[in-house]
């Protein structure tokens, strides 16, 4: 089936994935990257190593017109911010790879507020391209369990495994899966988390501390220590009754910093100054 893909890395293993099925591209968008969150240097390097022609702006319907005359069969979208409408005259099927069990999650990035809530379940959803963001018919979808230590990393390594699946399943099967796609019905829309919630409370227990931190993992959470600001990546703790302020630097060896909560410690073994005015601000 020949196809174009619209992404980045984030899921960029939905394209080789399509690729190593026998589905011959025609074209890549994509869209300019900060190279500290996002990226699409190896999506980038796949398409113009087959030769394919890139587009780093918007899809509009002078370019799904384009798609038509290519032959395309299948618009593939993975990673991609901006919202692809008027498909439906052009190309038979647009489908888009959302990391969250639709209709639960819909957003642009639900993978932080899943850990933040503590959620024992989580998935990756193929649906149809709508008018809306995230509401299209569900083409295929696959859930997974979420364990009490999961952190934004190894959740999404289990979205991009998860995805690949599902590629794969659909490189196989659109043409039945698209016809026996299933309503969405309500659902729930997450908006990008805030600064608030990407910042440590010192005042909650230990165990709320660490999911923060867990949520973010390499990208980092958001902590003061005392009157220092710093970005925290990775941490352990034990609940422990101290009469120490919460957030209050009790102890430090080489690069290990312990600090109190409400009802215990955090060593922080990962963290980096904080620099104001940097891209990490998010």
């Amino acid at each position: 089936m020949r196809f174009a893909f619209a992404g980045i890395d984030f899921l960029g293993d939905v394209f080789e994935t399509f690729l190593a099925r026998g589905w011959e591209p025609v074209k890549l968008f994509s869209r300019p990257c900060d190279s500290i969150y996002d990226f699409n240097d190896v999506t980038l390097s796949r398409a113009r190593s087959l030769r394919l022609p890139v587009q780093m702006s918007r899809i509009l319907p002078a370019d799904l017109a384009g798609l038509k005359a290519m032959g395309c069969e299948a618009l593939v979208v993975a990673g991609y911010p901006w919202l692809i409408t008027g498909w439906e005259r052009h190309i038979p099927h647009a489908v888009n790879f959302h990391p969250s069990p639709l209709p639960l999650g819909r957003g642009p990035y639900p993978l932080f507020q899943a850990i933040l809530d503590g959620l024992p379940e989580w998935g990756v959803t193929a649906h149809a391209l709508e008018p809306a963001f995230d509401t299209g018919a569900i083409v295929a979808q696959k859930r997974f369990a979420l364990s009490g230590a999961e952190t934004h990393d190894t959740l999404l390594s289990k979205c991009q495994m998860a995805a690949k699946e599902l590629a794969a399943q659909l490189a196989e099967e659109l043409p039945r899966l698209w016809a026996e796609a299933r309503p969405q019905g309500p659902g729930t829309y997450w908006p990008r988390v805030t600064q608030a919630q990407r910042t440590v409370d010192w005042n909650g227990s230990v165990q709320d501390v660490l999911r923060t931190i867990r949520a973010f993992g390499s990208i980092e959470a958001f902590a003061q220590i005392e009157s220092r600001y710093v970005y925290v990546r990775e941490a352990s703790g034990w609940e422990e009754p101290h009469r120490y302020r919460p957030g209050t630097l009790v102890h430090r060896h080489r690069r290990h910093i312990v600090v109190a909560a409400r009802d215990g410690f955090v060593q922080i073994d990962g963290w980096s100054p904080y620099a104001p005015g940097s891209a990490r601000q998010g």
